[in-house]
């Protein structure tokens, strides 16, 4: 079977009162995406909605055990300054995650941007949540536009 890869983006910082209405989203698009033959799920291990789609595609392999989730990650210190409560969350995803790939060992200035690239690389559809044009979620938007991926908006109703 071809692999036909999604990948997430969107924003870390989540309004509360919005997380069960965009897992709600999450989990309809994704199977939706699911019967269209996507059968790999790309995530950037960040904070906010990469987290949130991680853990969405983990609960839904339970039905769909032929969908994976990989992990396309910026560097191996990504959670440092992190929480850990976050931390363990991460790593929660990371042990159920069917695989990883660092896109470098260490940090530098444009790390997560390389990580947004390698994400669409490897990506037929891009399922966001963006509420403005601007940071590493409309640079990732972009770049999958340009690619001429569909590009799905979740913060769209």
């Amino acid at each position: 079977m071809a692999k036909i890869g999604c990948c997430f983006t969107g924003h870390r910082n989540l309004d509360v009162c919005e997380i069960d209405g965009i897992r709600q989203r999450l989990r309809e698009t994704i199977i939706k995406l699911i019967d269209k033959g996507v059968n790999v799920f790309l995530a950037g291990g960040a904070l906010g909605f990469d987290t949130i789609a991680a853990l969405e595609v983990l609960e839904i392999r339970k039905e769909y055990p032929e969908i994976s989730l990989i992990l396309v990650l910026p560097c191996m210190e990504q959670t440092k300054g992190w929480s850990e409560e976050d931390r363990a969350v991460y790593d929660d995803i990371m042990s159920r995650a069917d695989g990883h790939t660092y896109v470098q060992e260490s940090y530098t200035k444009g790390c997560m941007f390389a990580r947004n690239r390698r994400l669409v690389e490897l990506s037929t559809y891009c399922l966001c949540y963006m509420r403005e044009m601007k940071g590493g979620t409309a640079y990732t938007v972009k770049q999958a536009m340009e690619k001429g991926i569909e590009v799905i908006n979740l913060a769209i109703v």
